[in-house]
């Protein structure tokens, strides 16, 4: 099972093999590319370069399972070889053929839901990494409404991982994720954020990607994913704050770079 830092928070980059992420799509989508681009993020201080095969952007369409592995597999593959690798992915074939190519850890942001992914996780020793979405990505920003978004978040993570140990997945095995941005308004996404420390009181390692996200946009004024990088590092760093151990994003250098400065100054 992959190990967490203990003694700082850890850092996974992101590597979107996808034709249509918002923020980065097509820049990877050449398998060599990635490949190139997966050892780049290694080099900067990734501790962990989660690779997806289809976006989930607001809006996304899904795509089929042997699409999604075709796009992964090779990456996969070669990245296993330089670091430890996680897998973005719902669906079952998928992760089951990364967990014998040798990823370390699988990160669902369905949760978990289909019992399936629950029965590939059962036969690994994997990390978990369950997120909170909202519906799915074609229509998770269609209106999402909640009584007190941070409790019911809490509250659906915490049961989720629940379920997951009745299936005899180990406890530290099960990171959770509060899903910014997945069927979020500003508010919740803001409210998320300030009160991280509800949802990491849960005691499993939290996960936050706030990375260039749309959110940030909002409050900063700034339509292009990639200048978002100084809101990115702030929020981050709010989330590291409040309880965040492992923070998702796309610049790593610059990430570790101001996580050693914030800790020196802690």
């Amino acid at each position: 099972m992959h190990e967490l830092p203990k003694d700082r928070v850890s850092v996974m980059g992101v590597l979107n093999a996808t034709p249509d992420s918002f923020s980065d799509g097509g820049d990877y989508f050449n398998v060599e590319l990635a490949i190139e681009r997966g050892i780049q993020l290694f080099e900067e201080g990734a501790d962990v370069v989660d690779v997806g095969g289809e976006s989930t952007r607001p809006g996304a369409e899904p795509v089929p399972a042997e699409i999604e592995l075709s796009r992964v597999e090779p990456i996969v593959e070669a990245l296993v070889k330089h670091g430890a690798v996680s897998i973005d992915t719902y669906k079952a074939p998928v992760a089951a053929r990364c967990m014998e190519l040798g990823a370390k850890i699988i990160n669902d942001v369905t949760g978990f839901r289909d019992s399936e992914m629950i029965r590939v996780a059962r036969q690994t020793d994997a990390a978990l990494c369950l997120m909170h979405m909202l519906g799915e990505p074609r229509t998770m920003q269609s209106n999402p409404v909640y009584g007190d978004v941070v409790s019911e978040v809490r509250d659906y993570l915490d049961e989720q991982a629940e379920t997951l140990q009745r299936e005899q997945i180990a406890r530290e095995r099960i990171w959770i994720d509060p899903g910014i941005g997945f069927g979020k308004t500003l508010d919740h996404n803001l409210s998320l954020l300030s009160r991280l420390g509800e949802i990491a009181c849960l005691g499993y390692p939290v996960v936050v990607g706030v990375s260039r996200k749309s959110f940030i946009g909002k409050v900063v004024g700034e339509e292009d994913p990639k200048r978002r990088l100084g809101g990115s590092i702030s929020a981050m760093l709010r989330a590291v704050a409040n309880g965040a151990r492992v923070v998702r994003v796309h610049d790593v250098r610059e990430t570790v770079q101001a996580l050693k400065v914030w800790s020196a100054t802690c």
